[in-house]
């Protein structure tokens, strides 16, 4: 799923993406205020839909969700970047995440919990928490974690969708989406694992022989 994902964003950075963080570096935009910057709008845009209005709120969140894409195209085109700014940016993607479940489980409860949809948004929450935990933590220790079904892109993806056929009427869609999202998301926190586990470097051995007379 990442890769049929992967191949339509990169042409979308090729060409809408680049030349707007050009634009923005050269007003004087920092990648650390566009960051922010889209972390208040997912916040809104979670708000919307913790009222209700799903359609609005996913178009909405989408939008300022790109600015993940648009703060890191920034900071590669800058001569220094900032060990912050990386902390920063994966902070507000926990926020923003923490977010966008959260308005879905409040709404979900307004409508009476329709097929368990708050226990698979609380899945899907907690779950796409340690899949990014594993990431980070494998990074730390020299291994490699870079893998998975479903990446953070394809998360919000997913919800995106069900909160579209819950806007249309289709009281089954969110909970449904939750449902596979949070499948998805404990299959990805396995896959992270047993690949870290995989790279890890093998003992060397020692070298040492018996030399006894």
């Amino acid at each position: 799923m990442a890769k049929i994902v992967q191949v339509p964003a990169r042409a979308v950075v090729s060409y809408g993406v680049n030349p707007t963080a050009r634009f923005l570096l050269r007003i004087g935009v920092s990648p650390n205020a566009v960051t922010v910057a889209g972390t208040v709008g997912v916040l809104i845009g979670s708000y919307f839909g913790a009222m209700g209005h799903l359609v609005f709120a996913t178009l909405f969140v989408t939008a300022c969700a790109l600015t993940d894409a648009l703060d890191g195209t920034m900071a590669r085109m800058r001569p220094n970047n900032s060990k912050f700014g990386a902390l920063l940016d994966s902070s507000m993607d926990r926020l923003a995440d923490a977010a966008v479940f959260g308005a879905v489980v409040y709404y979900l409860a307004g409508e009476g919990n329709p097929y368990g949809g708050m226990v698979a948004a609380l899945i899907s929450l907690s779950a796409g928490q340690v899949v990014s935990y594993v990431k980070a933590r494998a990074q730390s220790l020299g291994l490699n974690a870079d893998v998975g079904i479903a990446e953070r892109l394809e998360r919000l993806l997913i919800v995106g969708v069900g909160g579209l056929l819950g806007g249309a009427g289709l009281e089954w869609g969110l909970p449904a989406a939750l449902w596979v999202l949070a499948a998805l998301s404990i299959i990805t926190v396995f896959q992270r694992l047993i690949h870290a586990a995989r790279t890890e470097p093998r003992p060397q051995p020692t070298g040492t022989e018996d030399t006894a007379a």
